[in-house]
């Protein structure tokens, strides 16, 4: 009995409309990342899993897919009582026997092993952007994969708040040619530790963060349950609580900043690079979006120390961001190159697809790859075409001719009509023995007598 195909659950297939939308969000997120001077890299799909985990903390280090090693992994152990100790130390002791590889979690961290293991051919400070795919052992639901593709820019070496900047900008830049509105939240690490340390909490710096993280998906109570399961106590729990329910301009949650952080000299520190961003924001651009401080963004990765960003669609249902990001001062300082500083920002190509899909933002001209469609009426057409073919290819101009030499008419034209292919052009003996080729257009019926000469120029 023949096996059914399927594919993983949390994958997806990409048809060829599917793709050409996806490339024109690649494409132009690409154009926008180059135009800000930043340059491309790639990394391997896998990378080791000691290079990995530890980076993304505890729940994070669970999402990632490990491989499991070639051969006999099991050729260490001489009988059962020797894997069942192995298996007794726990899973990450148990882990190291079958796996030393695992499917990147995302770009940046496997971003900082390129940069220590390439650091005496790089210029710093270094630009960098990565478009690739990235997994995570998730479940799935509308709008999270377990395979999907990020697109990430960063810039290491260097501590200057420009960066932080200049990344806003760009996501400002992206979606506005994207056509999709968005709130551009900023935050920072600092702030988020500073809060920790007048709380009394400062040893729960990372279970306030993941909780906070989460207020968006399980609310106030959820938050205030996991602080409470986590140990923090429930002064501390009472002090945070007028923080998560401030609303306000963002000069008004930085004067309640101020007040609340006012014994705490990293908290401060913090509210003065979100003070010199929005500031500079201000001072030298008109952005599309809307940029607020949100006192309550953590973002739960463990490696940002600074400034945070996330970016969600304005309009729409999808409520999950679909860009962030943030400073972290020494992510490559775990192999080797210590104060290293770099800020980056990280697209989410899949739900920005969807928020376009829902909202019908795609262009119409993206739909169609090809532009010209040959149609003949036999062998002695075709033939002629195939050198107007290429010429109209060699213009520049996408462009085929229906492969089966004499199929009815009807058949080539409903083939245009479901390749959404704007232009066709009808050869048949009158227009060989002329040179005046039947250019239609298929979306106004149209048809009028051109040459080859005149249906490339109008259509380049």
């Amino acid at each position: 009995m023949a096996q059914k195909p399927s594919i993983p659950k949390g994958t997806r297939d990409f048809s060829p409309e599917e793709m050409v939308k996806r490339n024109y969000i690649f494409d132009t997120i690409r154009q926008v990342f180059q135009r800000y001077g930043y340059l491309p890299i790639e990394t391997p799909a896998m990378e080791n899993l000691s290079t990995l985990m530890g980076k993304y903390g505890e729940e994070g280090d669970k999402l990632i897919f490990k491989i499991l090693n070639s051969g006999n992994y099991f050729s260490d152990f001489q009988n059962d009582s020797q894997l069942l100790e192995a298996k007794n130390q726990g899973e990450k002791a148990f882990t190291k026997y079958i796996s030393e590889k695992a499917l990147k979690y995302d770009l940046t961290v496997p971003f900082a092993r390129y940069v220590v293991q390439h650091q005496n051919e790089i210029t710093f400070p270094f630009k960098r952007y990565q478009i690739q795919p990235v997994w995570r052992a998730d479940r799935p639901q509308k709008g999270r994969y377990r395979e999907f593709y990020q697109c990430d820019a960063d810039v290491i070496g260097s501590n200057s708040l420009i960066n932080e900047v200049e990344l806003v900008q760009m996501i400002d830049d992206v979606f506005t040619q994207l056509n999709v509105p968005v709130i551009v939240k900023i935050n920072n690490r600092k702030i988020l530790s500073g809060i920790a340390e007048v709380i009394g909490q400062a040893d729960k710096i990372i279970d306030i963060t993941v909780a906070i993280d989460k207020l968006d998906k399980i609310g106030v109570e959820g938050v205030n349950k996991e602080l409470q399961d986590n140990g923090v106590s429930e002064a501390a729990i009472a002090q945070l609580q007028p923080l998560i329910a401030f609303q306000g301009t963002t000069l008004e949650k930085v004067i309640f900043l101020k007040q609340l952080l006012a014994g705490s000299a990293i908290g401060l520190k913090g509210i003065e690079e979100v003070e010199y961003i929005f500031k500079t924001l201000a001072a030298i651009s008109d952005l599309k979006s809307e940029v607020e401080l949100d006192i309550t963004l953590a973002r739960g990765l463990n490696y940002y120390t600074g400034a945070i960003f996330e970016v969600k669609a304005n309009a729409g249902t999808l409520s999950s961001s679909i860009c962030g990001g943030g400073r972290y001062d020494d992510l490559t300082g775990i192999f080797g190159l210590p104060n290293m500083s770099g800020v980056g920002i990280s697209f989410g190509a899949d739900r920005i697809y969807d928020v376009l899909n829902e909202l019908n933002l795609f262009p119409q001209s993206i739909a169609a790859s090809t532009k010209l469609l040959f149609v003949t009426f036999g062998e002695a057409e075709q033939h002629y075409c195939l050198p107007l073919l290429a010429r109209s290819r060699k213009a520049g101009i996408n462009a085929e001719i229906y492969p089966e030499a004499g199929a009815k008419m009807k058949k080539q034209m409903g083939y245009a009509d479901d390749k959404k292919i704007p232009f066709v052009v009808i050869v048949g003996g009158d227009e060989m023995q002329s040179g005046m080729l039947s250019l239609k257009n298929m979306t106004s019926g149209e048809q009028e007598k051109l040459t080859i000469e005149n249906i490339i120029e109008k259509l380049k």
